[in-house]
């Protein structure tokens, strides 16, 4: 079941509404709260990570847990805080027990992702872990592209470990620390209309182009 054509989406208070509301998958019948996501409402840079976990589904925001916490961290060492940037997931309701969401889930959810970006308009998007990542660029690993930021039409999507890989894995904090500091030269050289040397372009699927 879609969202109704008599609702449309055409603004952050609408879809945020739309979501809080929606019945299209089963995970509407064991959350708390929906979390749409917060930020910007003219971010340069989007966040897109998995789901809502517990302290997510019982605050109605995003990111509020650890994972959260270290997100903070990572932002702050490029001086931005949460309301220079918008953060948002790939499934808007939290999976019970944390689980992966599931691909029909994921589906369900897929129009309000499309929508943020396409109101959002950021210029970049950085997926935090493997489902963020493979929603725009299904054949490739985290570990192979992490912190190399691809053309994805007008956008540049930028591929992060989630946070919460590095809460289980001490040295990949490291690695996330890195892969952040390069987005301020990333953002510098889009302003100045400047590709990155060696930038690989995406070729799009007719739905991706939708959301550009």
């Amino acid at each position: 079941m879609d969202t109704p054509m008599d609702t449309p989406m055409d603004t952050m208070e609408a879809l945020v509404q739309a979501v809080a509301t929606c019945t299209d998958c089963s995970l509407c019948e064991t959350r708390t709260q929906s979390v749409p996501g917060e930020g910007s409402n003219n971010p340069e840079i989007l966040f897109i990570g998995e789901g809502p976990g517990l302290h997510e589904d019982q605050q109605g925001r995003p990111f509020v847990g650890p994972s959260g916490k270290l997100l903070d961290g990572l932002l702050g060492l490029i001086g931005l805080t949460r309301p220079d940037v918008y953060i948002a997931n790939v499934v808007k309701c939290r999976p019970p027990n944390n689980r992966d969401p599931l691909p029909e889930e994921i589906k369900a959810c897929r129009k309000y992702l499309d929508q943020q970006i396409q109101l959002l308009d950021p210029k970049v998007i950085v997926t935090l872990g493997r489902f963020s990542l493979v929603r725009f660029l299904p054949q490739e690993t985290i570990s192979k592209v992490h912190g190399q930021p691809r053309l994805w039409g007008h956008r540049y999507i930028f591929p992060m470990y989630h946070p919460a890989a590095a809460l289980h894995q001490g040295n990949l904090r490291h690695v996330l620390e890195e892969d952040m500091r390069k987005l301020p030269d990333l953002l510098q050289r889009i302003q100045q209309e400047d590709t990155p040397e060696g930038i690989v372009e995406e070729t799009l699927e007719p739905e991706q182009l939708q959301m550009l």
